[in-house]
């Protein structure tokens, strides 16, 4: 029987997500590139590891440590770009590039600390992406507002995958040293695995809820580069100024007036565009005055209008979906239940009855 490794299983699920990616991204969207080039090294870093645990191939151990390397500066210019309206990678990132560079340089040298570097590696960048979250979904203010929630969990998932593989790391190394080593292959093979198949979850699902207005790219500046403030920064920690409160009633207005909840690929950029103001502004003023982040703010008239066509008219909710502007059914669903605590086809039926009772009521006092 042919022994089949779980990290080649493994990277056959990378390179599937890889695929999905790639054909979503037929338009060339440069939002995309950072998160593809990260499931690309992790869907070879699985073959590896299947290669070496599976089969016993050492000569592989060089290739897989330089891998490993890549993966966490990967993981966190992938995140980074949705914090930020710049697109992709620039040459002010080859910083990033050190840590490769560094594995390359220990694979070199004999006896060199290999182990010790990738774990400081792996804990040191799961340490920043989590300061990254730091602003919470609104610091993602190139996901779509649609996706953002989800964009910030897959954030904070990459987060602890890489503290734990530092963390896994950390017990190989120990049971090398205090014992015969004769856990490693079991552990490693299984954790790694786990820690690949969540990074490229992780990494599927933030994409997903990300867009990017490619004719903007690199204008306006001033305002992508400033990260939103925290959800926590709301009415009740922080009392809104009169800055703040003009703010939300221009951006109120051009919610009513352009209706431009409906564009499925509304982001925090977008909107600090069109009230030519930085990205914070327009965060801090609507976490301040509503209380709530961006993408709530922006859900609540989704769901608003929603409401109005499933009251008013007999269309099916899977094209009330879209004509609201959410992009998929799911998050409609749990954003609808989170305003009126009701699911969409409940709120209807009760609204439904509820309007032929009053007609019924009306005429017969007629």
């Amino acid at each position: 029987m042919i022994f089949v490794p779980v990290s080649f299983v493994v990277a056959l699920f990378l390179s599937s997500f890889f695929i999905r990616m790639a054909r979503d991204d037929a338009g060339g969207r440069a939002a995309a590139r950072p998160f593809m080039v990260l499931l690309a090294v992790m869907t070879v870093q699985s073959v590896v590891v299947g290669l070496r645990w599976g089969y016993g191939m050492v000569g592989l151990m060089p290739l897989m440590s330089v891998l490993a390397a890549s993966i966490p500066p990967l993981s966190f210019l992938a995140f980074r770009s949705l914090t930020q309206q710049a697109a992709g990678y620039s040459v002010r990132d080859w910083p990033h590039a050190l840590p490769v560079l560094l594995l390359l340089v220990l694979n070199v040298l004999w006896g060199a600390p290999i182990d010790a570097a990738l774990i400081l590696i792996f804990m040191g960048y799961g340490v920043a992406l989590f300061w990254l979250a730091r602003h919470g979904p609104d610091g993602l203010s190139a996901s779509r507002l649609d996706g953002a929630l989800r964009s910030y969990r897959s954030l904070q998932l990459m987060a602890a995958s890489l503290i734990a593989s530092s963390l896994s790391d950390i017990f190989i190394s120990l049971d090398f040293s205090l014992g015969d080593g004769r856990h490693v292959p079991m552990v490693v093979s299984a954790f790694m695995t786990v820690i690949l198949m969540l990074l490229g979850f992780a990494a599927t699902l933030a994409e997903a809820g990300s867009a990017r207005d490619n004719d903007d790219d690199g204008k306006n500046s001033g305002a992508g580069e400033k990260a939103a403030k925290p959800d926590s920064d709301t009415a009740g920690e922080r009392s809104a100024t009169e800055d703040d409160a003009r703010i939300a009633q221009a951006l109120d207005a051009l919610m009513r007036d352009k209706e431009l909840y409906k564009d499925v690929e509304l982001n925090l950029s977008k909107l600090a565009r069109r009230l030519g103001l930085p990205v914070r502004s327009v965060s801090n003023a609507v976490n301040r005055v509503h209380g709530i982040s961006v993408s709530q703010y922006v859900n609540n008239y989704r769901v608003s209008a929603a409401c109005r066509l499933l009251a008013d008219t007999d269309q099916q909710i899977t094209t009330i979906v879209f004509e609201s502007g959410f992009m998929t059914k799911s998050n409609f669903n749990r954003e609808f239940l989170r305003v009126t605590g009701q699911s969409p086809s409940a709120w209807r039926q009760h609204h439904t009855s509820s309007n032929q009772y009053s007609a019924s009521q009306d005429r017969q006092q007629v």
